[in-house]
């Protein structure tokens, strides 16, 4: 089987869609008998990849400029209309039997347009009304075109419970799978002495988000502030980049014990959460966060806005939620877990146990019965 899969973000541009892309493809390199070629966006010029002549991935050059964790409208439509005419170009040169668009917009746009079978891969801001720079858009176009782009797939997955819902508020009439990410369990795992003996020194809070509004990472940093009051101790550490990177400095500015870090490799982050007690993401809107894997699988305690806790990862045993994002909330949060550190721990085991249920594995395995299922050949 060949599948053609566009994804306008892979590693190192984009965020969660593309680490999700990434692992995929590496799972799919275990499975004979299927090849891929992905057609994305470079951070540069154009160039192409191979993974043992199964995987060949196409980097298209969209002008990339600015941060390489945010895309623009312009960004966006570069990507659309370069990937179609490269698409089409494939499609000449080989045999597909199915198309994969990771993000019903632009990605479902352009492959509703390529007269092969497709499914979508709903993951986040693709979804009308999750992202607040796009509600305008929503309303007068995307909400009417993801109708129509669902309506024409073999099969539309979102990754969490949250974003299933949100997509029905689209068409409710929708049918639509859902597929959780993974986490890459022999990376990300607990220090037995950081679980077993929280707040031996400092308590440690790590956000490793994206340094945009919908994260909430301002009321993060006014909640830290009122912490210290209490526990002078406390460090702050975030691990990320983003538009609003020089406001939150100036915000954290005579805040002792707060480090931004800015975007950190894979093996650094691991050893971030590791050494951290508390992980907290007071988000907007979330699909199933990446960052929330990576955190409970290194055992740490979390405190979450209700938008980013997945009903598949979240219940009382094993999270604070939030039901106001306020900085009195987070600091009221974190001021329980600072002082019941029993309760501390037993989270801290909780999501570690968890998180091993989402593996990389377990997800392709997931997305492989798709393909199956809408094989033209295994199917006739």
């Amino acid at each position: 089987m060949r599948i053609l899969m566009l994804n306008y973000e892979y590693p190192p541009l984009g965020g969660g869609a593309g680490n999700a892309c990434s692992h995929l493809l590496r799972e799919f390199l275990k499975v004979k008998d299927l090849e891929i070629d992905l057609v994305t966006s470079s951070i540069d010029k154009y160039k192409e990849e191979s993974f043992n002549d199964k995987i060949k991935i196409f980097y298209l050059d969209i002008g990339k400029k600015g941060s390489l964790h945010h895309q623009s409208l312009k960004d966006l439509l570069i990507y659309s209309w370069r990937a179609y005419f490269f698409a089409r170009k494939l499609i000449r040169w080989n045999k597909y039997d199915l198309t994969h668009a990771f993000f019903g917009i632009p990605s479902g746009f352009i492959v509703m347009f390529l007269k092969l079978p497709y499914i979508v891969s709903l993951r986040g801001s693709d979804v009308p009304f999750y992202s607040r720079r796009f509600r305008f858009l929503d309303r007068l176009i995307f909400k009417n075109l993801s109708r129509i782009i669902w309506g024409r797939a073999k099969k539309v997955i979102a990754n969490s419970s949250y974003l299933f819902n949100l997509a029905l508020r689209t068409n409710h009439n929708q049918e639509i799978k859902i597929i959780p990410n993974g986490v890459d369990i022999d990376y990300f795992y607990p220090t037995p002495l950081r679980r077993e003996q929280p707040l031996s020194q400092a308590f440690i809070i790590i956000s490793t988000s994206r340094l945009i509004k919908r994260k909430g990472i301002e009321q993060l940093i006014e909640a830290f502030a009122k912490l210290k009051k209490s526990h002078p101790a406390s460090k702050l550490i975030m691990a990320g980049d983003g538009d609003l990177r020089d406001k939150l400095f100036e915000a954290a500015r005579g805040i002792p014990g707060i480090e931004f870090l800015g975007n950190q490799p894979k093996d650094k982050l691991a050893e971030l959460y590791r050494a951290a007690d508390v992980f907290v993401l007071p988000s907007e809107a979330e699909g199933m966060s990446n960052s929330l894997l990576e955190a409970m699988a290194s055992g740490l305690g979390v405190v979450l806005s209700r938008a980013a806790a997945p009903a598949e990862l979240i219940g009382p045993e094993n999270a604070i939620v939030l039901e106001r994002n306020d900085s009195d909330s987070i600091c009221t949060a974190l001021l329980e877990l600072a002082r019941r550190l029993e309760f501390l721990r037993e989270m801290k085991a909780a999501n570690h146990r968890k998180a091993i249920e989402f593996s990389w594995q377990n997800t392709a395995r997931e997305y492989l019965k798709i393909y199956a299922e809408n094989n033209p050949i295994k199917n006739k």
